[in-house]
């Protein structure tokens, strides 16, 4: 379990949160680049972001949290994403598995997690697995035992956060295949957390495997995931926000660095006639074409919250598709935003600007890598095929 050394606090409401993660984003911006360059972990940024409070902001506020709404959920990942894109990513599972709980949980898994998250504990992951025939072909085991209790086996890939947390939930397959999610603690006997995450991007979330060999789960560490599925839900639609958060996150991150080295660092072209590159009208344009792609990623990740926070007043069919939508039409342009803004640092910046030792290439990396999570070619297919038909989005959690 984690080492707090004392318990975390716990935050009031949204404007507190806002403001904790404005400060820490400011604390983490500096040193991420020399952690991404030497792939140090951030386990004492963790610690920092467990003791604040913020990774207990959605508890329930009959369990005694801030019950924040999404829009000030996206707007933390969006802050610590835009200093650290890594360290963002780590607790995106976290908040997914309070979300399970929130859903599926028992009044008494409720009260006994709730309690472990005001603590300052973190959730990790072990859901995706690798060398299947799709992503969702998933081949862990929850075998049930004749006293009650499961024995879980199995291996899993991309486990981002498992390595720092406290709790692993596990996505597995149970008695007629259906999905479980089991609640494991880090130490337990027969849970292996290996680091060998090797991604160019995203390099010091520990993304790593997990390998369960005969793990034994009490009874009342298990919930059927399965069961979200079965109505309207906002399951995926909450999952998918926090990746879109994070992607307009990096967009803006990157955003900024390239507007400080071109005002500090950057030389003006001979042709341009002027004194500073600052001054220069094509990169102005440039910039300017930049900063409305961020500009269009955030709106969009705003509106996609606000559709989440008003599905979760009014959950029906329709309400639940409004919201996946909109949130499919975030993460495209924030994905896109992403991407683009931490290529074209180095178009704006100059020559200079791709020194690795200056570490600026961790944008365009970070998101390259993080926008692979879910293809936005499919989130334009249902968003096309709402607009066009009316068709719902499906329900498989990804979305």
């Amino acid at each position: 379990m984690s080492s707090l050394p004392e318990p975390a606090h716990v935050i009031a409401d949204d404007t507190e949160a806002l403001k904790v993660a404005a400060a820490l984003a400011e604390e983490f911006r500096t040193g991420a680049a020399e952690r991404d360059a030497r792939r140090r972990l951030p386990r004492a940024e963790l610690d920092r972001l467990s003791a604040s409070g913020l990774l207990a902001v959605t508890v329930p506020a009959g369990y005694g949290g801030a019950d924040v709404s999404a829009v000030t959920l996206a707007e933390v990942f969006r802050l610590l994403a835009s200093a650290d894109a890594s360290l963002a990513q780590i607790p995106q599972s976290h908040f997914v598995y309070i979300n399970v709980l929130r859903r599926q949980g028992t009044p008494e898994q409720q009260a006994f997690f709730f309690g472990e998250v005001l603590a300052g504990r973190r959730f990790g992951n072990a859901q995706s697995e690798a060398g299947t025939k799709h992503i969702q072909d998933i081949r862990t085991r929850l075998e049930p035992r004749p006293d009650g209790s499961y024995e879980l086996t199995g291996v899993k890939h991309y486990s981002t956060g498992a390595l720092f947390a406290d709790w692993i939930p596990v996505l597995a397959r149970g008695a007629e295949e259906e999905l479980y999610v089991a609640y494991v603690p880090r130490e337990a006997p027969g849970v292996s957390v290996v680091d060998d995450w090797d991604g160019m991007g995203q390099r010091t979330t520990a993304s790593g495997t997990v390998r369960l060999e005969g793990v034994d789960v009490p009874t009342d560490r298990v919930v059927p995931h399965h069961l979200t599925f079965h109505g309207p839900q906002l399951h995926g639609a909450v999952a998918q926000l926090l990746h879109s958060a994070i992607d307009a996150g990096i967009a803006s991150g990157a955003l900024a660095e390239a507007v400080a080295f071109v005002r500090t660092k950057s030389r003006p072209w001979f042709e341009s006639g002027f004194e500073t590159a600052a001054e220069d009208p094509l990169l102005i344009q440039r910039f300017g074409e930049l900063a409305i792609q961020v500009r269009a990623a955030e709106a969009l990740l705003s509106a996609a919250a606000r559709a989440v926070d008003a599905a979760r007043a009014d959950l029906t069919d329709d309400t639940a598709a409004e919201a996946s939508i909109a949130v499919a039409a975030a993460k495209v342009a924030a994905a896109d935003a992403a991407v683009e803004t931490g290529s074209s640092l180095f178009e704006v910046s100059g020559t200079r600007s791709a020194l690795d030792a200056l570490g600026l290439h961790r944008h365009w990396r970070d998101a390259r890598t993080h926008t692979l999570h879910d293809p936005a070619r499919w989130k334009v297919q249902h968003i096309g095929r709402y607009v066009l038909n009316g068709t719902r989005p499906p329900r498989h959690g990804l979305l």
